[in-house]
């Protein structure tokens, strides 16, 4: 279901207050778990939807139009009032297992393993209702309800949020047996570029993936920016693209798992793994975290262990 919009404005001028109390769009994302380019977008909606200027934005400073000081105030006094029900709604739910739960996630990642392993999840937590919302880093996780939110890679400190470890899996270079027979298998990352590639474009940040490989002789990283004939801009699309024999694919583990264990997808350069990718389940810092809460992140916990390496069950 759609965002009304009516309650969308009301979303971005409630962003246009928290950069002005952060002093700047950085700061304000780093507070709501967000983009800053989300923040910005955001607050130029609303003032492209009503004709003003909010804000007077400089590469080093914002400040406040006339019309922008107009509105603060009252921005202001809407944001304490939802902060206070949102309260008073915690306190009632903190003690209670069931009621809804809205987890966001990569979109590849709900499609790989979260969809099937849905039945396992509501099982062990019969009294909750979930809503997935695909989620390439960029949602607010206050202005969208979001309860639990998993990103992937490194997460810096964030006021505001806490973020709790699910584990981590390595991401893997890949080709069918097919290919490799008729092509050959790169012996290292410098002889990438004699082969076709797939590349990854990060719909977070609308840039090209690189490829990370670490020398085993010297521990060294490395990195390569793969030349594909073809960008996508979706895990598993890359995925069934490369098991038809288009190219390699450098990609997480987890996109693949049982087409690496029946074989019919061959990881190359397997000695030049890179480090790991960790895994979090971020949420608001609150005072009271309801019981759902704290059960469904154990149980996510569980569920991430089957994404961290290829001998783990499908």
């Amino acid at each position: 279901m759609s965002t009304p919009p009516s309650f969308q404005r009301l979303i971005n001028l409630l962003h246009f207050a928290r950069v002005v109390d952060a002093g700047s769009f950085a700061e304000a994302a780093r507070r709501a778990g967000t983009t800053t380019s989300a923040l910005s977008k955001a607050v130029s909606r609303f003032e492209q939807a009503h004709g003003v200027r909010l804000l007077h934005r400089t590469t080093h400073a914002i400040s406040l139009t006339p019309e922008g000081e107009r509105l603060l105030e009252g921005t202001r006094d809407l944001l304490r009032e939802a902060e206070r029900l949102e309260a008073v709604l915690d306190r009632a739910s903190a003690s209670g297992a069931g009621g809804r739960v809205r987890l966001s996630a990569p979109a590849s990642l709900i499609r790989a393993r979260l969809a099937r392993q849905m039945p396992s999840l509501l099982r062990a937590n019969p009294d909750i209702e979930l809503e997935l919302k695909a989620d390439d880093g960029t949602l607010d996780l206050a202005a969208e309800g979001i309860d639990i939110a998993i990103r992937i890679g490194p997460i810096q400190g964030q006021p505001g949020l806490v973020a709790t470890p699910l584990g981590s899996f390595p991401w893997v270079l890949c080709a069918t047996p097919r290919y490799v027979a008729l092509i050959g298998a790169p012996r290292a990352p410098a002889e990438l570029d004699a082969h076709k590639q797939i590349g990854f474009r990060d719909p977070g940040t609308g840039r090209l993936r690189a490829w990370h490989f670490t020398d085993p002789t010297n521990g060294k990283g490395i990195r390569h920016l793969p030349r594909p004939r073809i960008v996508v801009e979706d895990m598993s699309a890359i995925w069934s693209m490369m098991r038809t024999g288009l190219g390699l694919a450098w990609l997480p583990a987890w996109v693949g798992l049982a087409d690496l264990r029946a074989g019919r997808v061959v990881e190359l350069l397997r000695d030049w793994r890179s480090a790991d990718t960790a895994v979090h389940a971020v949420r608001l810092d609150r005072r009271y975290t309801p019981i759902r809460i704290r059960r469904l992140l154990d149980h996510l916990r569980e569920a991430a262990l089957e994404w961290r390496s290829t001998d783990d069950r499908a």
